[in-house]
């Protein structure tokens, strides 16, 4: 059987952690879903960077449609899951790029990056795309756990496409 290539939770004690990091911002989740906090295009374009380094099926899917119908083109799209950023406004390059090794370094940002995000977008609106990082790297480890156990119990015929 080969191996099962996607990013997963490692422990149970990681995605209980998760759990009450959304539970505690949920005020905060919403504010961002709903388009108040950060414009529905970057949000968006945020959950496609972090989905394109997890490369989480079920990710990949609902937010491709949900950035199509925010206005960005396919091409756009296609060029943040393959890991480039330069068809993205570039005021929001830096934040794209901050996604990726975000979710690259397992939520464990180099100091200077994550100094930088601030400087970049101020100490508030960073915090808030951290938290829609955080988000969407929640989903994406779910959906990929759940793919590594139906991996497992079909002995690796489905699962990990």
């Amino acid at each position: 059987m080969e191996k099962f290539k996607k990013r997963t939770y490692r422990s149970w004690s990681e995605f209980i952690n998760d759990i009450k990091f959304l539970f505690k911002n949920r005020k905060t989740i919403k504010g961002i879903n709903n388009g108040k906090l950060i414009n529905k295009t970057f949000q968006e374009r945020l959950m496609l960077a972090v989905t394109g380094v997890n490369n989480c099926r079920y990710c990949t899917y609902y937010h491709s449609r949900l950035a199509l119908e925010s206005g960005i083109s396919s091409d756009e799209l296609g060029e943040i899951l393959e890991g480039t950023v330069d068809k993205v406004p570039e005021k929001e390059q830096f934040a794209l790029l901050y996604a990726q090794h975000w979710a690259d370094q397992a939520g464990s940002p180099d100091q200077d990056f994550k100094a930088e995000l601030i400087n970049t977008y101020g100490e508030h609106k960073a915090e808030l795309i951290e938290t829609a990082i955080k988000t969407i790297n929640f989903g994406n480890l779910t959906g990929n756990t759940l793919d590594y156990l139906l991996f497992i119990i079909t002995f690796g015929i489905l699962g990990n496409p």
